[in-house]
């Protein structure tokens, strides 16, 4: 007999910590139902759903089916408070328990798709069918294709007329299990120990309850994350929601993972969605999604955050990338000669080196130009660097003539590649050797903090900027745009050391 996940009631999850919890009893093939069930019943001390998934549905059972459903009836007369069947049994289960179950029991009826999510018409469809059988409460689990999957789940809880539980599986299906307190869901699931799921997609309770605050979300609630692709790796989630819950802004940050911006953007249109952060590589994709672009995105030609303007619900674009990471650059340069800030840019007059034509490498030439600094542009694919540095009065080179790249000594170097980001840290963009000519090497990734490219420049004798600096910067200026509140810096800080 395994325990390995939770459901919490999403009803309990607006009282305080202490109040009613769920467990859930999951089993294995080594389970003894008369004995195993007894003793797990009467000794929980939580209240308990009881399933005994077979393999046709995504569990572990291979057995005899009627043995099966033996066992779920033996839980429905041992005490269990809620007991799982599966949509295709449901009938048979019904019929041979002649309408006689205890009071406080609620019987569950399933469907779970492991292939898709199937359209709004379907999904209805379904919940008609789950209903006519007798449930108690209806639960579908799909499969999430797209993001934009997880809107269909939505509706099948805001107008649901019974209770439901309604996720998305998979990545891409994480966002209907955090925000299923909002649209009404009667509850979600959380395993017990991070990576021991009972479905794929499943977040762990730690992080359900200590990193998005399950307990505070509700109807009002608004909606915010970081879109972008692959975004597991990303500590966005923990700085803005450990930073809202400290002002009591009823807010949500989610990390999105997005295949297509101009899709999501069309599936979350609601007014409770209202505002994102963007990072690789949608920074461009979501700039020709806006309503309006702010001056400054406009000449860098990507945006780092997205607001839902209340008063009429257009989509405004912003760049405050340059400002984390320039600033950051400013200031290791003041530091390492002793220069006052009041002096001017020491970014000034420096071959400033972009590595990297995207959202952030457009960004951080753009900040050198407004700087002084002489921009040159090295990228893959030479185009691309020839097209951002002629925006910049710059020079482009290919990334494998930065390799022999030598002018001058004492150059600035940034990287806005995701190379080295995890989990491929053993990768750098430029080689040790060529790390000697510069003076400050910045990288913009910051998972892990010390890249390889930082730790061979350090060696090297430049001074490494960490991408982590950038990042807390602008986090600090998104906040304040989020919220109307000021950040709360140290707060930020804190909590992305705790997290790095």
């Amino acid at each position: 007999m395994t325990l390995s996940s939770i459901p919490l009631a999403t009803p309990d999850l607006q009282i305080a910590a202490g109040g009613r919890r769920n467990s859930t009893l999951l089993c294995s093939p080594n389970f003894s139902p008369k004995q195993d069930l007894e003793i797990l019943l009467k000794q929980s001390p939580l209240p308990t759903l009881v399933t005994y998934r077979p393999k046709w549905e995504g569990g572990q059972y291979e057995g005899d089916d009627s043995r099966r459903l033996d066992t779920l009836r033996l839980a429905l007369e041992s005490g269990a408070d809620y007991v799982d069947v599966e949509l295709q049994v449901a009938h048979e289960f019904f019929s041979s328990i002649h309408g006689k179950k205890p009071e406080k029991v609620k019987i569950i009826v399933s469907s779970h798709n492991y292939e898709n999510t199937p359209s709004s018409e379907e999904l209805g469809n379904l919940v008609a069918r789950i209903q006519a059988t007798g449930a108690d409460i209806v639960k579908i689990a799909t499969t999430a294709l797209d993001i934009s999957d997880c809107a269909r789940v939505f509706q099948v809880l805001a107008h649901s007329q019974v209770p439901t539980i309604a996720i998305a599986m998979e990545e891409r299906g994480l966002i209907s299990r955090i925000l299923a307190p909002k649209f009404g869901g009667f509850l979600t699931f959380g395993a017990i120990e991070a990576g021991v799921v009972s479905a794929p997609g499943q977040p762990s309770i730690k992080d359900l309850l200590d990193l998005y605050n399950l307990r505070q979300i509700g109807p009002d609630t608004k909606v915010h994350g970081v879109i972008g692709k692959p975004i597991g790796h990303s500590k966005s989630p923990h700085l803005y929601n450990a930073a809202f819950k400290s002002v009591n802004f009823n807010g949500i940050y989610l990390p999105l993972l997005v295949d297509s911006v101009a899709n999501f953007i069309s599936a979350y249109s609601s007014p409770d969605f209202v505002g994102y952060s963007y990072t690789i590589p949608h920074k461009e994709d979501g700039l020709r999604c806006c309503d309006e672009v702010d001056p400054i995105a406009k000449a860098i030609g990507a945006i780092s955050q997205m607001i839902r303007r209340p008063t009429d619900g257009k989509l405004i674009g912003y760049n405050v990338d340059y400002l984390g990471a320039i600033a950051a650059i400013e200031e290791a340069l003041r530091a390492s000669n002793g220069a006052s800030p009041t002096t001017g840019s020491p970014l000034a007059g420096k071959l400033f080196v972009v590595i990297g034509a995207g959202g952030a490498g457009k960004a951080l030439a753009y900040g050198g130009m407004e700087k002084g600094a002489r921009v040159v542009v090295a990228n893959r694919t030479y185009e691309k660097a020839k097209e951002l540095a002629s925006k910049v009065g710059g020079q482009a080179i290919t990334l494998a003539e930065l390799e022999d790249f030598h002018p001058e000594d004492g150059m600035v170097l940034a990287n806005t590649t995701s190379v080295g980001m995890k989990p491929n840290v053993d990768l750098t963009p430029l080689s040790k050797n060529a790390l000697s000519r510069y003076c400050l090497v910045f990288d913009a990734i910051y998972t892990p903090k010390l890249t390889r490219l930082l730790r061979e420049a350090q060696e090297c004798g430049a001074i490494p900027v960490y991408g982590t600096e950038m990042f807390i910067n602008q986090a600090f200026v998104q906040f304040e745009r989020f919220t109307g509140f000021p950040a709360p810096k140290q707060l930020i800080r804190d909590t992305l050391a705790k997290n790095t």
